[in-house]
């Protein structure tokens, strides 16, 4: 069979090169893919959020299965165009993608489901959003740009001065464009952040192992928010007891509301949780992979991901199927350029790519790459997902700062705490 992948991140390059192992699959493309992505698919210079140039080369090359990567496109009915032509595609037609499109949207459908969620308040008027912060607000505050922000849209606030500042960069600046049109503010909840990463197929959800994310730009969680620096599973946050609360307390209940509100649901379902002395609470929810959690998932992941995707985007049941895990951990760090995540500069020559793959265990995802002079050159804001499995914790770690050691790059940065706290947790 032949498969299309969309998108052009580290996400993308994990799916392609996963995909690619499948016994089922004989080709695979990446629309428009990035330079590392060449090595595992064949790339197509058509842009994710062209969906009409997308939808033309599906048809024309009558692919079996296409796999959205990003958000932005679900988000814009991608799914919906494909199926309307009777393309297979794993993901969510824009109305469940709303999960992520919209955070009031998400809220008020937690707050129907009883799903443990912090307490929030959604405002369209800035001064509105400022006279609660100053006046009702108890406590610190989490500011969130309402639509999509490429995972940068929420701000932590310390303070109250932080948090007003949030709303003015979000709404009035426009720091996020049309995505500040509305924010949520909403409690500041205390405890240790999880992923947790599903696939629905409407009815049924299979989950994959547990992960967790370094969403701050700088070690030990400090600096602006980013679409994540580095990530590691298993997440020992996330025990066995803890799982089963989240499948209770969350994803059924999701699942059941996405139901009652007349939306069929195929496709990834990801919580992103707060896990708190009271059980998790769910701080998001994500209508695609995590970028980088995707990553180290793969990497652990000991089945062919191929025929679940495959049953999903045909309308079938994975009540039968599974997703299995090695035992041993895999942990990815993020190398970013210089001014992440803000505007960078492109066009930096990476050394040492091939000195670090050349490590056992090692795999070396691309994100923002592109090829110059048949060098690999930065092309984005995170550059490459430095992936590494282990025996334990502690030597998939080493082994990944030890390929990240051998990569350079004018500007390159990472954090060097990756994997800090489920060592902490560690008996």
């Amino acid at each position: 069979m032949r498969v299309l992948v969309i998108g052009s991140g580290g996400r993308e390059h994990a799916l392609c090169w996963k995909i690619a192992q499948s016994p089922l699959v004989d080709e695979v493309f990446c629309a428009p893919g990035n330079a590392g992505i060449a090595e595992d698919a064949v790339c197509v210079d058509i842009g994710s959020d062209d969906t009409a140039g997308l939808l033309r080369f599906a048809k024309d090359n009558a692919f079996d299965l296409t796999v959205v990567g990003p958000e932005a496109p679900l988000v814009g009915g991608i799914a919906d165009a494909f199926l309307a032509e009777g393309l297979p595609v794993f993901g969510p037609g824009a109305t469940g993608a709303m999960l992520e499109g919209s955070k009031a949207f998400a809220k008020d459908l937690m707050s129907r489901c009883g799903i443990p969620t912090a307490a929030y308040r959604t405002f369209s008027d800035a001064s509105k959003a400022r006279e609660y912060v100053e006046k009702e607000a108890r406590g610190n505050v989490v500011v969130k740009a309402d639509g999509l922000a490429a995972g940068k849209g929420v701000v932590v606030a310390r303070t109250r001065e932080e948090a007003l500042q949030a709303i003015e960069e979000i709404m009035a600046r426009r720091a996020f464009g049309a995505a500040g049109d509305r924010v949520v503010v909403e409690e500041m909840l205390e405890g240790e952040e999880a992923s947790f990463i599903a696939v629905c197929d409407g009815e049924n959800v299979l989950s994959f192992a547990s992960s967790q994310d370094h969403k701050r730009l700088l070690d030990n969680d400090e600096g602006p928010n980013t679409g994540g620096m580095g990530a590691y599973s298993p997440a020992p946050v996330v025990d066995v007891r803890m799982e089963g609360l989240v499948m209770d307390r969350v994803i059924e209940p999701l699942v059941w509301g996405l139901k009652k509100a007349g939306i069929t649901y195929r496709g990834v379902l990801y919580a992103g949780l707060m896990i708190t002395d009271e059980g998790p609470f769910v701080l998001e929810f994500n209508v695609r992979m995590g970028d980088p959690e995707t990553q180290p998932l793969l990497v652990r992941c000991a089945s062919d991901i191929v025929p679940v995707m495959l049953e999903v985007a045909r309308g079938g049941s994975v009540k039968s199927l599974r997703i299995d895990s090695s035992a041993g951990p895999a942990v990815c760090v993020v190398a970013a350029s210089e001014g992440y995540p803000g505007p960078v500069v492109k066009g930096r020559v990476i050394e040492g790519i091939e000195e670090a793959a050349k490590i056992e265990g090692v795999k070396v995802f691309h994100a923002g790459t592109t090829l110059r002079d048949k060098r690999f050159v930065t092309n984005g804001g995170r550059v490459l997902g430095v992936t590494a499995t282990g025996d334990t914790l502690t030597g998939a770690i080493a082994k990944a700062y030890s390929a990240v050691s051998k990569i350079s790059f004018e500007g390159m940065h990472y954090r060097r705490d990756i994997g800090k706290k489920a060592i902490g947790r560690m008996p």
